[in-house]
């Protein structure tokens, strides 16, 4: 990769409101930017078609004040947002931007046909004129602690990958997912820093006084599998979001030494709120550094300043990167604009905008989901609001409460059984 200078012009190769021309594939349009840096924005398909219409006239306006060079539309877990997705995704297209369809294995039997629905999407997006997948196999469905193939269907992503391959060619652009920390499910608990080699610790989140880390042997396999991906046809990795630069700058270099020479973006979760915060480095056992986290603790409070806090953060994250040479930097908005504003503003790719942001519609931006909850998430009960800490075994939920606080900077737990509780989507 090469350091190079950034773009605000629209060189997406689709002109606005253009639907008779197939869209080109990203990692074509990368190359053609010879070395100028992009921004590309990620959306998710709202509850309500109040926040979807809404989720229209922000993506618009995104589009004409920062040209992104794609734009992402996510799959809700278990296949949930499947036809909305696409509704969303073709309606980008019509409107000038060049669309990521996020796809998932999940949940996707159709007609008695374990992969239909697989066939059905991919058909879908090409008549639509849409030729960029980002392949995944997915979370579990909400209501599940773990994800299961169907009988006959996909197994992982790979497996999609290898599909798409098989019945279009190069006809789509494959994006995949890197996991900079290891994925999730490769991330286990451990005892000690002791216990850990130098890579380990420069991995290692910390999460309630409990440690967690994807151990070097299972990050190898993370890195087999990741090349496995991209050899059997992807063009593009993705990066789950990270807060430590560090670990995506070793990640990178892993990755080339493991013989991945593919176009590697940044996932950047643009922070907006503590809770929302708190909630995904936890469900994805990512790295907080230090600094960051007692930053967040003393701000968590103010919302105000949790935002203006996550513009200077993010536009330090990002400045780091384009000092380090990335193609590009993806930005999870989160369905809002004020911090994606406010950080390309201060990288001088954009001037002025953070001025004009309108989050009056904050409210409808709530992804669609149901009241199960994980870990992470915010949940109202009789005794006020709290934050899941733990799901177990015989389905009592464990919650943290929020608002008291006892001797000696203590919380109180309170231990409930599915009813008692309604996930708030913050």
């Amino acid at each position: 990769m090469t350091e190079g200078s950034i773009s605000n012009g629209n060189s997406n190769g689709h002109d606005n409101g253009s639907a008779s021309q197939a869209d080109p594939r990203i990692v074509d349009l990368i190359k053609s930017a010879n070395g100028e840096m992009f921004t590309s924005l990620e959306y998710f398909p709202p509850r309500t078609e109040a926040g979807v219409e809404n989720l229209y006239n922000r993506m618009d306006r995104m589009k004409e004040n920062l040209s992104p060079l794609f734009t992402d539309v996510t799959w809700g877990a278990g296949g949930s947002t499947a036809d909305l997705s696409m509704r969303l995704s073709l309606r980008a297209r019509e409107t000038g931007h060049v669309a990521n369809l996020h796809l998932t294995c999940t949940n996707m039997e159709k007609d008695g046909d374990p992969i239909k629905g697989v066939h059905d999407a991919l058909r879908a997006a090409h008549d639509g004129g849409i030729r960029n997948i980002v392949a995944l196999r997915g979370d579990p469905p909400h209501g599940q602690d773990e994800w299961k193939a169907s009988e006959g269907g996909f197994t992982c992503a790979l497996d999609l990958v290898k599909y798409i391959t098989k019945h279009y060619g190069k006809s789509f652009g494959i994006a995949v997912a890197g996991y900079p920390e290891g994925h999730p499910n490769a991330i286990s608990e451990v005892e000690s820093l002791n216990d850990l080699s130098e890579s380990e610790k420069k991995r290692c989140s910390n999460f309630d006084g409990k440690l967690y880390v994807c151990k070097d042997e299972d990050y190898k396999k993370e890195m087999d599998y990741l090349k496995e991906k991209i050899d059997a046809g992807s063009d593009l990795i993705m990066t789950q979001m990270f807060f430590d630069v560090e670990i995506f700058i070793q990640f990178v270099k892993d990755c080339r030494a493991f013989g991945i020479t593919c176009p590697i973006i940044p996932g950047l979760m643009c922070i907006n709120a503590y809770p929302g915060f708190k909630k995904m480095a936890q469900f994805c056992k990512t790295r907080v550094p230090k600094a960051l986290e007692e930053t967040m603790e003393s701000l968590k409070d103010d919302a105000a300043a949790v935002k203006s806090f996550g513009v200077e953060y993010g536009a330090e994250v990002c400045q780091a990167l384009i000092d380090f040479g990335v193609d590009g930097l993806h930005f999870y908005t989160l369905n809002l604009e004020k911090v994606v504003y406010g950080i390309t503003d201060k990288l001088g790719i954009t001037n002025g905008l953070i001025e004009k942001s309108n989050e009056n519609d904050a409210s409808s931006m709530v992804a669609v989901g149901s009241a199960w909850a994980r870990v992470g998430d915010i949940v109202k009960c009789t005794y006020g609001t709290g934050m899941v800490t733990e799901i177990r075994t015989d389905g009592v939920t464990v919650v943290e409460m929020t608002k008291w606080v006892l001797a000696y900077g203590q919380k109180p737990r309170a231990y409930l059984q599915s009813g008692q509780f309604k996930k708030l989507f913050v």
